[in-house]
C-alpha cells in the first residue's frame, strides 16, 4: 500500500498493511531529526504544515501531509516580540532542556481586550489567493502518494480567546451573550471561509477543532458548548460535506472531552484528534464510539514519550496497535507535537514500532 491508501484503509475501518501514522515537531525538535538524519538545507519547520518542504515526513514515512491556513500559522514567526496579522501580540518564553535551549510563542495581548475595539476590528482577509499557494503545490505534487489534510485548527475558540483574553471571553459566554457571539464570529467566518476554499481545492480531510477538554473536565460545561459551538461546527462540517461528500473531518481537542463525543458524532464528525490518553482511555473511547468514528493520535506526549524508557514507548505503541487501531480505524501518532525534551531513542522506538508491526 502507499501512504493514501493506507490512510483510506483505516477511516474506512479496514486494517491496513500497518496502521497509518502522523507525527509532527516543535522547530526544535525537527532541528534535532534534521542533524539526526543528516538532512541539510530544510526551511524553518511549521508544525501545522504551513510552507513545509515535507522532507522529514516523507524520510520517516508518515502518511498524511499538513497543508495550514488560519490563526495556528501566526505561532513560531519571530524569536523576538512581535504582532500577528490578527493583531494579537506574542513573545518568546525560552526553557532549558539536556537536548538545548527550546521556546514557545505566547500571547501577551489580545486587540479585543476593550468593548470598544470589537465595534472597529477588521480581521484578515481570507480570500487572499496567496494563502492558498502551499495547499495548491502540496495537493498537486502529493495528492497521489499521500493523505492531504487541510489544516484550520483554532477555529473558534481559542483564536477568539486569543483575541479578546481568556479571561474575558469566559465571562462574556455568561455575562454578555450577544457580544460573546460578535466575537466568536469572527474566527469562525475566516476559518469557514479557509476550510470551504480549501476543500474546494481537493484536501482529503479538514481539520478543525479547538482545545475545550481540561487534564480532567472540560473547560466550559457541556452544555455551553452545545450553546455557543455545536451549532457553528453543525455549520461548517454541513458546508464541507456539501462541496465534497466523500471529505473527511477532523476535530481537534486536547484534554477530557467525553461529554460532547456523542453530539460531534451527531454533527458528522468522521475523526477524533488527538484522544489525550492521560484524559481519556483510547480503548475505552474505542468501545463505546468506535463503530461511528475513527481516531488520529493516542500516544502520550505528556509522559511516555518524554520520560519513559524505549520499551516504555513501544509497550505503549503496540498496546494501541492491539487495542484502539484493531480493526482499522486508527491513525497513530504522539497527541502533541514532538517536544525537544524527547529522547530520540524514544522516539525512534515510536516511529520503528508503528513501522515494523503488521496487521
Amino acid at each position: 500500500m502507499n501512504h493514501r491508501e493506507r490512510v483510506m484503509a483505516a477511516l474506512n475501518h479496514e486494517e491496513a498493511d500497518r496502521c497509518p501514522m502522523q507525527i509532527s515537531f516543535t522547530p526544535e525538535f525537527a532541528r534535532r531529526l534534521e542533524v539526526d538524519m543528516d538532512i541539510k538545507g530544510l526551511k524553518s519547520h511549521n508544525p501545522h504544515g504551513g510552507g513545509n518542504v515535507y522532507e522529514l515526513e516523507q524520510v520517516l514515512g508518515v502518511d498524511m501531509l499538513l497543508t495550514s491556513v488560519g490563526w495556528a500559522n501566526s505561532y513560531y514567526q519571530d524569536f523576538n516580540e512581535y504582532t500577528d496579522e490578527w493583531g494579537i501580540g506574542w513573545r518568546s518564553q525560552w526553557y532549558e532542556t539536556k537536548y538545548g535551549t527550546g521556546r514557545y510563542t505566547e500571547i501577551c495581548r489580545h486587540p479585543l481586550a476593550e468593548d470598544r475595539a470589537v465595534n472597529r476590528y477588521q480581521p484578515p482577509d481570507p480570500n487572499r489567493p496567496e494563502l492558498y499557494n502551499d495547499a495548491e503545490r502540496v495537493i498537486r505534487k502529493y495528492r497521489d502518494e499521500y493523505w492531504i489534510v487541510g489544516v484550520t485548527v483554532t477555529t473558534i475558540f481559542e483564536t477568539a480567546w486569543a483575541l479578546r483574553g481568556l479571561d474575558r471571553l469566559l465571562m462574556d459566554l455568561i455575562d454578555d451573550p450577544q457580544l460573546a457571539s460578535r466575537i466568536l464570529d469572527i474566527p469562525d467566518g475566516y476559518h469557514r471561509t479557509a476550510a470551504r476554499r480549501l476543500a474546494e481545492l481537493g484536501v482529503d480531510m479538514i481539520w478543525i477543532g479547538d482545545d475545550m477538554g481540561g487534564q480532567e473536565a472540560m473547560v466550559i460545561s457541556p452544555g455551553m458548548w452545545r450553546e455557543y459551538f455545536k451549532p457553528r461546527m453543525s455549520r461548517l462540517i454541513s458546508e464541507l460535506k456539501g462541496i465534497n461528500p466523500k471529505l473527511k473531518v477532523a476535530y481537534h481537542s486536547d484534554g477530557n472531552i467525553r461529554p460532547i463525543i456523542p453530539d460531534l458524532i451527531e454533527i458528522g464528525l468522521d475523526v477524533l484528534n488527538p484522544v489525550q490518553p492521560a484524559c481519556m482511555d483510547p480503548a475505552d473511547i474505542k468501545e463505546q464510539f468506535g463503530d461511528r468514528l475513527c481516531f488520529w493520535g493516542t500516544i502520550d506526549e505528556q509522559h511516555t514519550l518524554p520520560f519513559a524508557t524505549e520499551d516504555d514507548v513501544r509497550t505503549e505503541v503496540l498496546h494501541r496497535l492491539n487495542t484502539i487501531g484493531q480493526g482499522g480505524g486508527l491513525i497513530i501518532g504522539p497527541t502533541h507535537h514532538v517536544q525537544l525534551d524527547t529522547p530520540l531513542e524514544n522516539f525512534w522506538s515510536m516511529v520503528n514500532t508503528i513501522r515494523d508491526t503488521r496487521y
